[in-house]
């Protein structure tokens, strides 16, 4: 089956999703999750599955916590780093809950029920792609409710609103402006400026900080691993919560405090550039090894 073999593309995007998934997932090939690292303490019955078969599963079993944990932590890795196939895979393995939510605020709503969908199905890829936190347990159920409450919040802009006779009488609260000083781009931005960051750093830490976006590709695309990238943005945290508490990002920095901040962001360079050059040193060798 191939998705252009449908003659009229569905009008909602769930359904649009679930015939993707379909083409996905058809004979003679489809698309299967290697679960060969977490296998024998998942509990689940084959290391490589179909994922209509692994879904199927998984809905069998609803109390199989740790298979669910594992096999999400692992479609949410590669929705993240392999490819938009592994999105629509995601997609398709969570669609029965996201139909169920589709039905239940469809229930009584006087708008498109396709605007529904295409809300949850916002809320869910928004949370697959930035959001849920490998880290931490029950990383299907954050994208879950993350879907339905962007449904949710579609219905609620279709309640009524309270009327108001003369706008004009209306006193409005007040605007105090935000000190330009105390946004956070611009902190991080100082924070640079005085070596407490280094610049190499300043994005990623802008990205996942203050962004909130998924950690996986980021470390990626910055060529270090994930558990690396984490350490050095906890490091950075605590440089920048000293930097606060000493009020250097909201005043004014002695000479003598920016020399020893730039000796300090010299000497995390050379011991970074050292690491990396290890790591060149050592590549060779390892695949030596590997290939023998």
């Amino acid at each position: 089956m191939n998705v252009s073999d449908a003659t009229t593309w569905p009008a909602s995007a769930l359904d649009a999703a679930a015939t993707a998934f379909a083409a996905l997932t058809c004979e003679p090939a489809p698309l299967a999750l290697d679960c060969t690292a977490f296998f024998s303490d998942a509990g689940l019955p084959q290391p490589v599955m179909p994922l209509p078969a692994l879904r199927d599963w998984l809905l069998r079993h609803p109390r199989a916590y740790t298979a669910r944990d594992e096999v999400w932590r692992e479609l949410i890795r590669r929705a993240r780093l392999d490819g938009p196939h592994w999105v629509v895979a995601a997609v398709g393995m969570a669609l029965p809950a996201l139909q169920q939510y589709a039905a239940q605020l469809c229930e009584g709503y006087d708008g498109d029920p396709a605007d529904i969908d295409a809300e949850i199905l916002t809320g869910f890829l928004t949370a697959l792609r930035d959001r849920a936190d490998l880290t931490k347990p029950a990383p299907y159920a954050g994208l879950c409710k993350a879907a339905w409450r962007a449904g949710r919040d579609l219905r609620l802009q279709r309640q009524e609103y309270l009327p108001v006779e003369d706008i004009e009488h209306v006193v409005p609260g007040p605007r105090t402006p935000r000190v330009p000083y105390g946004h956070p781009d611009l902190l991080v931005r100082r924070a640079v400026t005085l070596g407490i960051l280094d610049p190499d750093d300043e994005q990623p830490y802008i990205d996942v900080r203050l962004g909130h976006r998924a950690i996986e590709p980021i470390a990626a695309a910055n060529g270090v691993s994930v558990d690396a990238l984490r350490m050095r943005l906890s490091r950075i945290d605590s440089r920048v919560a000293e930097a606060l508490a000493d009020g250097l990002l909201t005043g004014v920095a002695s000479p003598e405090t920016t020399v020893r901040l730039r000796q300090r962001a010299e000497q995390r360079g050379r011991l970074r550039a050292g690491r990396a050059a290890a790591a060149r040193r050592e590549a060779p060798r390892q695949h030596a090894a590997a290939a023998a």
